[in-house]
Formats: C-alpha cells, structure tokens, sequence
C-alpha cells in the first residue's frame, strides 16, 4: 500500500517541501487553543479567551481567499515569508499583551492581525504537488498524504500546545507554535525548484476565469461540514463531562482524526474507478450517518468506537474535494481555489461550535450531536448538486523545454 507514496515522494524536492509544510502549518491547530489557555490562565476569563480565538479565526477565514489570490500571482517564494513574518510578529506582540495586562483593545488588534496573515500553507503545498505532478493518480496520492498530515497536525497540535501551556508556561505553546509556523513556512518559500510560476495579473493564465459555479459549491460543502466539526467536537467534550470523566475529550476527539488518518492513507494508494464528485457525495453521506450513533451510545467506550468509525468518511471526503478543485480551477488561480475551500471550512466551524454548545447547556450532548447531524446532511445534499456540475478541465501538456 505504501508503494504509491514511496512514487510520490521520491520526486525531486517532493519530501522536503511537504515535510517543511508540515512544519507550516502547525499553528493551524496550535494557536487558537494557545489563546484561549494563555488568556484564560492569565486574566481568569474563557469570555475574553473565547473572544480573542474568536477574532483570530474570523480573520483566517476572512483572508485566506485573498491570501491564494496574491500567491497565485506573485508566488509563493515573495507572499509566505512577508505572511509569515507578521503572522510571528502580531502572535509575539498579542502574548505580550496578555502578559503585560495591555487595554483589551489591543489583544483584539493583535488576534486579529495574527489571522489575517496567517500564510495558507496547505494550499501551497497542494498546488506544488500539481504542479511537479502529472498524473491525476499521483496527484490523488498526494493530496491524500496531505489530508493525512493534517490530521497528523490536528492530533498532536492541540496535546502540545495544552502539555507546554500547563505544564511549563501559559505563552509556551503560542511560542512554539510561532518558531514552527516560521521554520516551516520560510523553508518551504526557499524550495524554489518546486515553486509553481506564479501568474501575473494580464498574463492569460493569470487572467484564467475562476469556475465559481463549481468552487461556490464545494465551499458550500466545506462550510457545511466545517460546521459538522464544530458541533461533534463541542458535543464531544459535553459528553465526556456527563460521563464524569471530562479528561476524555482530548482521547475521544484524537480517535476521530486517527479514524480520518487510516482513511486517508487507504485512499491515496487505492485506484479508485469513480471519479471524486462520486466519492464526495458517497463521503459526505457517510459522515451524516456517522453522526447518528453520537446522538444514541452511553459509554466512554461505545463513543470511541462510534467516533473511530466515523472518522473513516472525514480525509476520503475532503480530499475528493480538493480533487474536484484540481481537476477544474485553471493552474495560475489553484491556490486560491483551495483557498476558497479553506474559507467555508474554517467559516462553518464557529456558528457549529456555538450552536452545539447552546443546546448541550440546555438539552445536552444528544441535541448538541444534532447540529452535526444538520451540518452532514446539507453538505451529502449540496455535494449531490456539485457532482453534477462542470467537468474536470482539459489536462495541459507540460512546456518542452
């Protein structure tokens, strides 16, 4: 099974720019969850430590699509550092902040200057596989080693930066999660002989149209589904607290994303012979259902099952959908297609997480499972109008030098 992977990295510079991604993008699951513990350990206050996450998140989201946009045009080598350096200086000086008990006003600017430059790593790395890629099977492969390291990332993220902030300093786990979102992110931009050639605004390929009627919808998905994450993973703590074992969330939530991981690996060294608008559908389907179990078991252990096999539907279903992205979105605007991807994932967590945590307070964790269940079924039935939409583009022989 590994032998596709084995083909896949041992293109030139292949594994040492999808590590140095790895490396990149480590603070997607590390900083929000390192302001809400800095902030909430140093001021005593989950509302201001809510608020500030809140704030950063919210300008990710709200930036990411311009953030592929200028990577497109300008390249990746000029954007991620220029990205990353002030990603590192407005997360330095919001832990000072905190630290020095600065007006609140200020750890809002901060958050939400961090977010915004927050480079999208991801999606760089996704449009170097494309680009040194030439076969749509590989380039599967590839993107499902991608959705495999970030579950990587979203596993051991989150144990990191709360064992450094418990256990040795509350700003230890931001810290960390700033050296390696720069490490990683400068040396992915200085892998020039991998780097897509970036596409000029006025160049045609630079100019290519963006097929909205295609990516809208798959945003859409992802913004169902990120909504699907926010509530299973607020029900999920809801429901470790009612058993009385509240320790148990952390365990659970990890079960989920290795559940996703053993998924991802699978799919990338599967030939499959249904396209991804197929598999997108069938995997968006899966994770509905996946969410009724939640609603009905009573035992640590049931949930650990029910959440492991859940879990398999998550990394098939996303990379499916990145695959629709590659197969459609013209070369020069490919980051940004994944970018707008990106978006609607990342937008759809918040009002999940919110909404679940009402209902668990008033109804508990079952009704909380519901807003899952909601966010599943939207996704399986907008991803049953995206398949059916607009075929893959024509595939482009590479230049003869």
């Amino acid at each position: 099974m590994l032998d596709s992977y084995t083909r896949v990295l041992a293109r030139p510079g292949a594994l040492a720019f999808s590590a140095a991604g790895l490396l990149g993008r480590m603070p997607i699951s590390m900083t929000g969850l390192g302001i809400v513990l800095l902030v909430s350990m140093r001021t005593g206050s989950y509302g201001l430590a809510g608020a500030l996450s809140a704030a950063f998140v919210v300008a990710e989201a709200t930036m990411a699509l311009w953030h592929g946009r200028w990577v497109d045009r300008w390249g990746q080598s000029r954007v991620l550092p220029v990205a990353i350096t002030v990603f590192a200086a407005a997360l330095g000086l919001l832990m000072v902040s905190v630290e020095q008990d600065w007006a609140a006003w200020t750890g809002y600017a901060f958050a939400a200057a961090a977010g915004a430059s927050l480079p999208q790593v991801g999606a760089c790395v996704r449009t170097r596989w494309s680009h040194v890629l030439t076969r749509p099977s590989e380039v599967q492969t590839a993107y499902a080693l991608e959705a495999v390291l970030d579950e990587v990332v979203f596993i051991f993220g989150p144990v990191l930066v709360t064992l450094l902030a418990t256990s040795w300093h509350p700003a230890a786990g931001l810290g960390v999660a700033l050296v390696l979102g720069l490490a990683g992110t400068w040396a992915l931009s200085l892998q020039r002989a991998t780097e897509p050639p970036p596409r000029p605004a006025g160049t045609p390929r630079g100019d290519a149209p963006m097929p909205w009627p295609v990516v809208v919808p798959l945003a859409a998905v992802c913004l169902s589904l990120g909504a699907l994450f926010g509530a299973a993973e607020v029900a999920t703590v809801a429901f470790a607290d009612v058993e009385g074992a509240p320790w148990a969330a952390g365990p659970l939530l990890a079960v989920w994303a290795l559940g996703s991981l053993v998924a991802g690996l699978v799919t990338g060294a599967v030939r499959w012979q249904r396209g991804p608008a197929v598999r997108l559908r069938i995997g968006a389907t899966a994770m509905a259902v996946a969410m009724v179990p939640l609603m009905l078991v009573d035992s640590l252990g049931l949930m650990a099952l029910a959440l492991l096999v859940g879990g398999l539907a998550i990394a098939p279903t996303m990379i499916a959908a990145m695959t629709m992205v590659e197969e459609r979105v013209p070369p020069g605007r490919l980051t940004e297609g994944i970018a707008v991807l990106h978006t609607g994932l990342v937008a759809g967590v918040a009002p999940g997480a919110w909404l679940a945590g009402v209902l668990a307070d008033n109804h508990g964790p079952a009704a909380a499972y519901a807003v899952a269940l909601a966010g599943g079924v939207a996704g399986a039935a907008i991803a049953v109008v995206t398949s059916a939409l607009a075929r893959p583009r024509p595939v482009q022989q590479p230049a003869v030098p």
